[in-house]
């Protein structure tokens, strides 16, 4: 019997490879993506104090746009490099959350570079 991938699990079990080698710290903490169909979403997470710094989405009221698509992905990585610079955060360690490095990840990646974050 052949069993059918669960795609939302296989993710998860990506994300958990994944944060067992990169983790946020004061100093340079960690931004965390996720993509659902309709949104996206990032997350500026300090791990040591486990505490939220920063988050932006697509969902927010400021919003203007489709969080599904690319232009709404680099709209959301230049919101969350604002908000990181209004706490006076810098460099941080990118968490693509299981998905791949392309497309709207890839895109929100490059926004939040453009709005003066260092990987």
């Amino acid at each position: 019997m052949v069993k059918k991938l669960d795609r939302a699990k296989a993710r998860i079990k990506r994300h958990q490879r994944i944060r067992n080698k990169i983790s946020g710290t004061p100093e340079c903490p960690r931004l965390n993506v996720f993509r659902s169909s309709k949104h996206i979403y990032a997350q500026i997470i300090d791990d040591v104090n486990g505490v939220t710094l920063a988050s932006a989405s697509s969902m927010a009221k400021g919003f203007e746009g489709n969080g599904g698509n690319k232009e709404g992905a680099r709209k959301v990585g230049e919101m969350i490099a604002e908000a990181a610079k209004a706490k006076g955060i810098e460099n941080v360690v990118f968490d693509r959350g299981g998905f791949l490095y392309h497309g709207r990840v890839q895109e929100l990646a490059d926004g939040a570079r453009e709005g003066g974050l260092k990987f």
